[in-house]
């Protein structure tokens, strides 16, 4: 199933997508909920019925009175445009390998022993459209291609092995990055912050897990959890920049739910990412690309920039990188020493 939330009559409202079309949950059957928040609050009582309708959609039988809204007609909003936290992985060893052979350091040992994940603002969440960025964002302004999952189910202490059954969709994610603020501060051990709470983008769509069945493959070597065969790409006003594969998680998003859970609840509407694939990020691009030719050109994000994401089977995530109004830097309010 495929689920949208977009923006009607200035609230958000919960669809159903299928075959291009958006179809409104409280039309389909009063009982189903108007938004993600409920949605994913009574998962347990109201997924078979959605399930059910679904079916019928697609085979033709729906109320005469519901024609649906081409999906092309509406304002997108995130999937789930109010989570109830936001928590963001480290799974992909080809990155973080790469990222500190461009820096030249050594590997982590711990990147092998367990995952790890962060807090990040959830109230940044946002879908397709404008991202708004201050002048100091704009300081080595950066993407993350990520994929991520939403919780739909109370949890605590979840081991791997039964961690899928509390995932209740996947995501295309786009971490953003301001790098010099998020360098900066993390060089007092505490972080990242100011570089990445102004923005986290989610969407468009939130595909069930049932949806994925043709893409499963086996995790890693020693890992447990469900994985899957989904081509990861990023284009930046055109230009294909990242190209990975969800595959690619050394750690499964079953593997960083259990870490989440240990000793705390995760709730409903708990977002977690997954991490930057290989490749999905200038940062990295830009420390292979100055390793291998000392005068290769680094690449940052500009006002006006357009980045698309795409994964298979989870659709195709468009935003425009804008300037905000304001002369305002944290930078410039540094302490001399």
């Amino acid at each position: 199933m495929k689920l949208v939330t977009y923006l009607n009559a200035d609230v958000d409202q919960l669809a159903m997508l299928v075959d291009g079309r958006l179809y409104n949950m409280q039309d389909l059957h009063p009982d189903l909920p108007t938004t993600m928040h409920m949605f994913l609050l009574m998962w347990d009582e109201v997924i078979d019925l959605a399930r059910s309708i679904e079916a019928g959609l697609k085979q033709g039988r729906k109320p005469s009175t519901v024609m649906g809204i081409p999906y092309d007609d509406v304002q997108l909003l995130a999937p789930v445009p109010f989570p109830s936290s936001c928590r963001d992985g480290y799974a992909f060893r080809q990155h973080v390998a790469a990222a500190r052979r461009n820096r030249k350091v050594d590997m982590i040992q711990e990147f092998d022993q367990y995952p790890i994940f962060y807090f990040t603002n959830h109230n940044a969440i946002q879908g397709p459209g404008d991202i708004l960025c201050m002048p100091d964002h704009f300081d080595k302004l950066d993407f993350e291609l990520e994929a991520a999952i939403v919780i739909c189910k109370k949890g605590r202490n979840i081991p791997a092995a039964e961690a899928d059954e509390y995932i209740g969709g996947y995501m295309i994610m786009n971490d953003m990055s301001a790098r010099t603020l998020q360098i900066e501060e993390m060089k007092l051990n505490l972080g990242p912050a100011k570089g990445k709470d102004f923005s986290t983008v989610i969407g468009p769509i939130l595909v069930t897990p049932d949806e994925l069945e043709p893409f499963k493959i086996a995790p890693k070597p020693g890992h447990t959890g469900n994985a899957y065969n989904l081509k990861m790409k990023c284009w930046v006003n055109g230009v294909q920049v990242s190209d990975g594969n969800v595959g690619d998680m050394d750690w499964t998003f079953a593997e960083i739910v259990e870490r989440c859970s240990y000793g705390a609840d995760i709730l409903p509407g708990d977002v977690i990412g997954s991490g930057t694939v290989g490749t999905g990020c200038f940062l990295e691009l830009n420390g292979t690309g100055k390793l291998n030719d000392p005068n290769y050109q680094e690449q940052w994000l500009q006002p006006g920039d357009v980045v698309e994401m795409e994964i298979d089977g989870l659709g195709r995530l468009s935003n425009t990188i804008v300037a905000e109004d304001s002369d305002f830097s944290l930078l410039k309010l540094k302490k001399n020493v």
